[in-house]
């Protein structure tokens, strides 16, 4: 299926790893010139990848990346706000400080407002799209990532409300919202399966299966099956859809 993304320009937020390194691989399959903002790149990029090394948690990080990519190449089409992390409070809501609750609120809210910022008037121009990589935990708030369920659901809140302001100026406004994905966040050494089995004195796998148990399907979503349905949201394909918000998440979200 030709998407028409062929030609288009991108920037992907956390584009070194994960996600967000299967988003820029599924862009670039799709024909689309890429830049990738990260603080590094341990593996090298695809093909074709501009990278851009950043920190995005800094207040210009994300306006630099922009910047950087629009220049180079003359505009942009598309941007996919994918840069954030989780991390697990064994020691629950006392034992989060004001500094985890900055340093959450600015990677998982901030960075994408900032970048989103800096992107518009070139989004504008061209009628782009943007796709911001939420959570599920923006409608199943969980204490063992209380201040990251926060930053979540503030930030479906706000793709909501930009969408709304710019619909009518032709910019779509979408999220895509993962439940546990096979990446280093969940499934590294010092992932979340580790944290919390470290926490509990349970293996790793054993909090991964347990996890995994709580899907419909019973299993993690893969990073390509995330990039796969970014890139259609992204598309053409889905020219009349804005401030939707599509769950891939096995089943794990039980509700309405």
């Amino acid at each position: 299926m030709d998407l028409g993304l062929a030609g288009r320009t991108a920037v992907v937020t956390g584009g070194s790893k994960g996600i967000g390194r299967a988003i820029v691989a599924a862009l670039v399959a799709e024909g689309v010139r890429v830049t990738a903002g990260a603080r590094s790149f341990p593996d090298p990029p695809a093909e074709g990848v501009r990278t851009f090394p950043v920190d995005l948690g800094t207040a210009d990080g994300p306006a630099r990346l922009i910047e950087d990519a629009a220049g180079a190449y003359g505009g942009l089409d598309l941007l996919v706000n994918n840069v954030g992390a989780a991390h697990p409070r064994t020691g629950g809501f006392l034992s989060i400080t004001d500094d985890d609750w900055l340093a959450t609120l600015t990677l998982d809210l901030l960075a994408t407002v900032r970048a989103t910022r800096a992107a518009l008037p070139h989004l504008l121009r061209s009628r782009g799209s943007i796709v911001t990589v939420a959570s599920v935990n923006a409608v199943l708030p969980d204490p063992l990532v209380m201040d990251y369920s926060a930053a979540k659901a503030a930030l479906a809140s706000f793709c909501k409300s930009l969408s709304k302001e710019v619909g009518p100026q032709g910019v779509r406004v979408n999220t895509v919202s993962p439940g546990p994905v096979a990446t280093d966040l969940w499934l590294g050494k010092d992932g979340v399966a580790a944290t919390v089995g470290s926490s509990a004195g349970l293996a790793p796998e054993a909090v991964a299966k347990q996890a995994a148990a709580g899907s419909v399907t019973g299993r993690f979503t893969t990073p390509e099956e995330v990039a796969a349905l970014v890139v259609m949201v992204a598309s053409d394909r889905a020219g009349n859809v804005t401030g939707a918000d599509f769950t891939i998440d096995g089943g794990l979200v039980s509700t309405l």
